[in-house]
């Protein structure tokens, strides 16, 4: 028999293990618990190198908490002082490391733009809480066959807040096109955090001229803070500069100061 084996990641003690011995009387399901993003990482990465990994994580769409405000368009893991801060980033970050490990969230009420944003992040499935075991191993089961799994009264708003999300980011390809190939480098910089003077040092540039690349980028690109500027990028697929690489050598424009 072809066991599945399932990590049920919830900061709700009660709940997790609860779910995680339902799901245990089931023939062929090996199951365990995580009550974090963190923990839920290290679950994975230990599985993997003792060669027994995981084939489903189950996430607490609230695990941890959400972040206040917009999230990106395209959801990527965004870290805090604890690690990955809630259950859609955290979907990003498993896909990212272990791509094979299918990931259904699992939602206390029906969200379409949260859901939207599972899906992008690389969920394969958004599940309700308080559904049935039956649906629930139904689900399990059909991800692992590639299948994608919404409840039907979310595909209307699902789709919708997808075509919106393409809509945007296609916008935002289009503005960051426009900057020269120092601002994008710049552009990469504030993406990964790093300020005027981190900026400045990274790129072998004054202070000032680094001030005036950003300016330049925020007026391309029409925001009014680097926060807008940095989601901007994401939604349009830009990635931070890699630090543990030194930098590529681009030559200033003439226009640039």
């Amino acid at each position: 028999m072809v066991r599945i084996r399932v990590l049920v990641v919830d900061d709700h003690r009660i709940f997790a293990e609860s779910l995680a011995a339902a799901l245990a009387a089931e023939p062929d399901v090996d199951v365990s618990a995580a009550g974090s993003g963190p923990a839920a990482l290290r679950c994975l990465e230990r599985a993997a190198a003792e060669g027994r990994r995981y084939d489903v994580l189950l996430v607490d769409a609230d695990l941890g908490g959400v972040l206040p405000g917009p999230r990106p368009a395209v959801a990527v893991p965004e870290a805090g002082e604890d690690g990955l801060v809630d259950g859609i980033s955290l979907v990003a970050g498993v896909r990212a490391a272990q791509p094979h490990v299918r990931v259904v969230v699992l939602a206390e009420k029906d969200d379409p733009r949260r859901a939207a944003l599972a899906l992008q992040a690389g969920a394969s499935g958004w599940v309700a809480k308080d559904c049935s075991l039956s649906r629930l191993l139904t689900v399990i089961r059909g991800v692992l066959r590639e299948e994608t799994h919404l409840p039907p009264a979310l595909l209307t708003g699902v789709l919708r807040e997808l075509t919106a999300a393409r809509k945007h980011r296609t916008e935002s390809e289009r503005l960051v096109e426009s900057l020269t190939p120092r601002e994008r480098e710049v552009l990469r910089c504030m993406v990964a955090g790093l300020g005027r003077k981190a900026v400045a040092e990274r790129l072998f540039l004054s202070p000032h001229t680094v001030r005036t690349h950003m300016q330049n980028v925020l007026g391309k690109l029409g925001v009014h803070s680097t926060l807008a500027a940095v989601a901007l990028a994401r939604r349009a697929g830009v990635g931070p500069v890699d630090l543990g690489t030194p930098p590529r050598m681009v030559p200033e424009e003439s226009s640039s100061a």
